[in-house]
């Protein structure tokens, strides 16, 4: 962030639900992150929400899309994938097992983000991953 700045920027960016706009999203997110210590594990996350989108929401169907935000502050870097909705479950962390095939993608989302929040919204859902600039050991904010 700016020395000059004192409130969190914001880039959103609206992609059709199709599977080579999450390599869009990625790029998009690295271009808006560039320089930050926290820029891989950000497109990392990025991937894997606009992935689940498209896989498990009404996003990736005909005329389906995802949306992403990305808010940066001093203190936080924070990535939100909203989708279309059209499942009849918000999506949730479960710990499975390491062989399993899927349903890993937000254990993993939770385990690289300091804190993870699923909102509905709309008819879809918002999967908002945080990651705290200075962190203590324990994982707790300075």
């Amino acid at each position: 962030m700016h020395e000059y700045t004192s409130t969190p920027r914001v880039w959103g960016l609206s992609c059709p639900g199709f599977p080579e706009e999450v390599s869009r999203a990625r790029r998009w997110t690295r271009d808006v992150l560039r320089g930050s210590p926290l820029a891989e594990d950000v497109e990392l996350i990025v991937s894997e929400l606009s992935a689940n989108a498209i896989l498990h929401t009404a996003s990736g169907r005909e005329f389906g899309v995802f949306h992403l935000a990305v808010a940066v502050s001093a203190q936080v870097v924070a990535v939100s994938v909203t989708d279309d909705g059209g499942t009849s479950t918000a999506p949730k962390v479960e710990r499975q097992d390491q062989d399993a095939e899927h349903g890993r993608g937000l254990g993993m989302v939770s385990a690289i983000a300091h804190r993870v929040v699923v909102h509905d919204s709309g008819g879809g859902h918002t999967i908002t991953a945080e990651l705290f600039t200075n962190v203590r050991r324990g994982g707790h904010p300075c």
